[in-house]
């Protein structure tokens, strides 16, 4: 099967099945479509209120095993969502760091002011990425710390394996994604 589920490949889709690429006997093209579509629609929603929180609660706390194996806890910022990834920054220099590439499984929590919260798990994965250290440098804490983002001590990290608990003391059951 030439389509793969990605956002990306959604944009090709029309073109993978006018080619012939992704036609088989008794396959009803349009309503897969339907359901391709829905699918990345629901994954989009999922993400968006999860960004949405963030935002709306920017001082969040993130939580790693230290290198001494005792838990640590830290305010941190939420910078951005691209491409379906939830992106962070930090520094080089600090523990968070050398703790994070010792045990990268992290968790972010944060809570509102209406008694709600989320949580975030997953495993903190470093990439040089510079447009990601471009965008994070909008944020003014972060452009007063680091400058630019081409300083040599700013780490840029998404979350991978993503997984999102949102819930709140009102007795509903928690909203579970996994991002």
């Amino acid at each position: 099967m030439k389509c793969l589920l990605s956002k990306n490949n959604l944009a090709n889709y029309n073109k993978t099945i006018e080619s012939g690429h992704f036609v088989e006997e008794g396959t009803n093209n349009m309503s897969f479509k339907r359901s391709y579509e829905n699918f990345f629609k629901r994954g989009e929603k999922k993400m968006k209120e999860v960004v949405q929180f963030l935002q709306a609660n920017p001082v969040q706390y993130l939580a790693t095993v230290g290198r001494d194996g005792k838990a640590k806890c830290r305010p941190f910022m939420f910078c951005l969502e691209q491409e379906g990834k939830l992106w962070f920054c930090t520094n080089n220099t600090k523990d968070v760091f050398k703790d994070m590439q010792a045990n990268p499984e992290i968790e972010v929590c944060v809570s509102s002011p209406e008694y709600s919260w989320i949580r975030l798990n997953g495993k903190a994965v470093f990439e040089n990425n510079m447009a990601v250290k471009e965008a994070c440098m909008l944020n003014p804490i972060v452009k007063g710390t680091y400058k630019e983002a081409s300083n040599p001590i700013i780490e840029v990290f998404y979350l991978g394996d993503a997984k999102a608990v949102i819930a709140e003391f009102s007795g509903n059951p928690p909203k579970e994604y996994n991002l």
